[in-house]
């Protein structure tokens, strides 16, 4: 989305080269993840790729910490790559390193993490630069953000207190850096 449909917000790539950025997030940000999490299934270390238990969830959110760092470290080249890329992917790391800490102790929704780091990050843009297309992409994210919590609800993958607050820490990390970015301005 933030590749082809928000006009004016990233300037590199430009846009015939943009598929780069979405080949490195797909690797990194899924591809490596899921192989790592199938890995640690294969060699006995979770019981089920669902994750359901909280004690299951540490070593496939380290690993996905890991790999999305990775990522943050690869779009970290201001010459090739917009640096709001890299940015983003640090925040992503953010939110899955604590996820990852939180859930040492207490089975955070990491859907609801995610979604709500969407949501800020979209009413962040429509708010800086306002369009009809940010404004669009902003009112399906409020949608998809209340069927996801609803979709871990009503598969009891969560308690509401939990899902709430996935949903208050992607949305806080985005407040957070974007607070930050704009007290060093």
């Amino acid at each position: 989305m933030i590749c082809y449909q928000l006009p004016g917000v990233l300037w590199l790539p430009v846009l015939a080269d943009r598929w780069v950025v979405l080949a490195i997030v797909f690797g990194f940000t899924f591809l490596l993840p899921s192989l790592g999490t199938g890995a640690l299934y294969w060699f006995g270390h979770v019981d089920s790729l669902l994750l359901r238990e909280r004690a299951q969830r540490p070593l496939p959110l380290l690993l996905a910490t890991f790999s999305f760092g990775t990522a943050a470290a690869v779009l970290y080249q201001p010459s090739v790559f917009d640096p709001l890329l890299y940015r983003l992917m640090t925040g992503m790391t953010l939110a899955v390193f604590l996820t990852f800490l939180i859930s040492l102790r207490w089975k955070i929704s990491a859907h609801a993490v995610g979604v709500g780091g969407a949501l800020g990050l979209l009413l962040l843009f429509h708010l800086m630069v306002p369009s009809a297309a940010s404004l669009w992409a902003l009112l399906s994210m409020v949608l998809l953000a209340g069927g996801v919590l609803s979709a871990r609800l009503a598969l009891n993958a969560h308690t509401p207190a939990q899902a709430w607050a996935g949903l208050s820490l992607g949305l806080g990390i985005v407040a957070g850096m974007s607070l930050g970015l704009w007290l060093r301005l």
